[in-house]
């Protein structure tokens, strides 16, 4: 199923957001798992696009572009991606339940394991994105820019007389003060930003934990997913083989009953002194089934 058939919101043959009916029954489980599935869809879809939207913000980073406003934007981003992770995984997993049930179909369960390798596949791009933004965040700190350090004055306006070389000096003096406070605003700034990214850290492994783990629950979901398909495709070729053998059946049988009709219709005077007898005999093997004899003999 490709991210069109998703956001048309439908698997194939049934409506992903179909009405739940009331009452017990199919159509009520069906319902509830439609809705799951399509929840499922429609989150598949916005973490593709949101982890394509962080891999170009980490690919940004230690480039004269990666700024404080950068890290916090990829902050964001992560933390949404992940809370998407978190509501997709759980309706997977009620898509999932609702999928064991008896009077779910069988193409209902087949999209919903396509779905949950799709998400699989997704993630995994989520987790390789989360690395590298690790490594580039530790590698290279934001650039600061300068455009509040106070413009050095100009040399040449001490020149211009010296009835203006006292204010000269006063402004000097007062840039100089003003760059070193900047200085020292600058050195408090680049202390927070340690702390936070220190904080920044802490919280992008939590991130990565959680992350992780639903990934360990998801494959564990695909593996079984992967065996209750391998059950319904053994269903349908037991199925398929049986329908063949009971076609085979009923063909024996009208073939002796058109016999047996043809030799009641010409009575005994047109028999030719010819007796006819059905016999029905089991096979000799165990699990065959039983066929038709038509037995001719003289007399």
């Amino acid at each position: 199923m490709s991210f069109q058939d998703l956001e048309a919101g439908h698997v194939r043959g049934a409506p992903l957001g179909g009405g739940r009916r009331n009452g017990r029954g199919p159509a009520g489980a069906g319902g509830a798992g439609a809705g799951a599935s399509q929840a499922v869809a429609s989150g598949v879809f916005q973490i593709n696009t949101a982890v394509a939207t962080f891999q170009r913000l980490v690919n940004t980073l230690g480039t004269p572009k990666d700024t404080p406003d950068l890290r916090d934007r990829i902050h964001k981003t992560r933390q949404h991606i992940t809370q998407l992770v978190k509501d997709t995984s759980d309706k997977l997993k009620q898509a999932s339940e609702a999928d064991h049930r008896v009077e779910v179909s069988a193409t209902k369960k087949i999209a919903d394991a396509k779905l949950a390798k799709d998400f699989q596949a997704v993630l995994k791009e989520f987790q390789k994105a989360q690395r590298l933004a690790v490594e580039r965040e530790a590698a290279y700190a934001p650039f600061i820019t300068q455009a509040g350090l106070p413009q050095s004055y100009n040399s040449s306006e001490v020149n211009n007389g010296a009835d203006k070389l006292a204010e000269q000096r006063t402004q000097l003096l007062e840039s100089r003060r003003q760059e070193l406070v900047f200085l020292d605003n600058e050195i408090v700034f680049n202390e927070a930003i340690i702390e936070e990214r220190d904080q920044g850290i802490q919280e992008i492994q939590h991130q990565i934990t959680e992350v992780n783990e639903i990934f360990k629950d998801l494959a564990v979901l695909v593996h079984d997913q992967g065996a209750m398909i391998d059950d319904i495709d053994s269903h349908i070729e037991n199925a398929v083989v049986a329908t063949s053998q009971a076609k085979d059946l009923v063909t024996r049988f009208l073939a002796a009953d058109m016999l047996v009709t043809g030799y009641l219709r010409r009575g005994p005077a047109h028999s030719d002194n010819s007796t006819c007898s059905i016999k029905a005999w089991k096979a000799a093997e165990p699990g065959m089934d039983p066929g038709i004899r038509l037995d001719v003999s003289r007399r």
